[in-house]
């Protein structure tokens, strides 16, 4: 399989950066998306809202669907898949991508933003696959790939921002044990995360200005590699921890001077990204 023609793809936090970037290189093959996130107003500093997204992608060739979840609450992916099914005839992937992030330690953590993150992060992942498994089993070439990093219990990981990294590694438990629980059912479960920081409105909010943005690789990276990885056969690649660049590598791909924000940046001086 090398196309995602007339697949369906569930993209959670697909209204802007990376999950967006995801659902328009799915598009410009004619793919089905459905942008499944919250913001349906323009909000001043995270840009792009699920109606916005869904023009981009029927303007990249795809078909899409803009649905309003919030993926704490699973009444609401219930209806969302239920609507999915509906328009587009089932589910082939499921892209994991909406998450909440604070890098805050323990003391500065309020458990109002604790609650946020694991809601979001691990239930809200661990909730959409749960609700999605039933129709990726009748698919083709069922995937199902969460945005979240490659496990490494090392203390460095968590100090500084405990709450984050649990929240974070709870995503990456759901491949652990999904992939090894979805083999009779065919269902690919795995992982993705950047080798260097990514350009998104979210860090830079976080982190911090143009210097985070100069030091950065655009969200396409990501999108690239998830195209590889979703146009595989599910049986040949599941319960693994993958990185961006080595993906594209194994793909023949090695000059990612088109993927900087900068022009001419050498790759040693990118920002790395957390837990690598």
């Amino acid at each position: 399989m090398t196309s995602l023609k007339g697949k369906t793809l569930f993209i959670t936090g697909a209204s802007r950066g990376i999950g967006k970037a995801i659902a328009l290189r799915a598009a410009r093959e004619g793919a089905n998306v459905v942008i499944a996130a919250k913001t349906t107003e323009p909000h001043p500093k995270l840009p792009g809202t699920i109606y916005t997204a869904k023009a981009e992608v029927e303007a990249a060739g795809g078909k899409a669907l803009a649905l309003v979840v919030d993926i704490r609450f699973e009444d609401q992916i219930a209806d969302a898949v239920a609507k999915t099914v509906e328009h587009f005839g089932g589910i082939d992937v499921l892209v994991n991508n909406a998450s909440a992030i604070s890098l805050t330690g323990t003391l500065e953590t309020p458990m109002k933003r604790f609650d946020l993150m694991h809601g979001i992060n691990t239930r809200g992942t661990f909730a959409c696959s749960q609700a999605c498994i039933p129709h990726l089993a009748k698919a083709e070439n069922p995937h199902i790939l969460n945005i979240s990093p490659p496990l490494n219990m090392e203390a460095r990981w968590f100090a500084g921002h405990v709450a984050y990294t649990m929240a974070k590694f709870g995503m990456s438990m759901c491949v652990l044990g999904m992939a090894e629980e979805l083999k009779s059912k065919r269902i690919a479960v795995n992982a993705l995360w950047p080798k260097t920081v990514i350009a998104t409105a979210a860090v830079q909010n976080l982190l911090g200005g143009d210097v985070t943005t100069q030091k950065s690789r655009k969200p396409e990276i990501m999108a690239d590699a998830a195209h590889a990885i979703l146009t595989k056969p599910s049986s040949s690649v599941t319960g693994k921890f993958l990185v961006d660049e080595d993906v594209l590598r194994a793909e023949g791909i090695s000059d990612f001077s088109a993927y900087a924000m900068t022009p001419g940046i050498k790759d040693e001086d990118l920002l790395p990204d957390y837990f690598l």
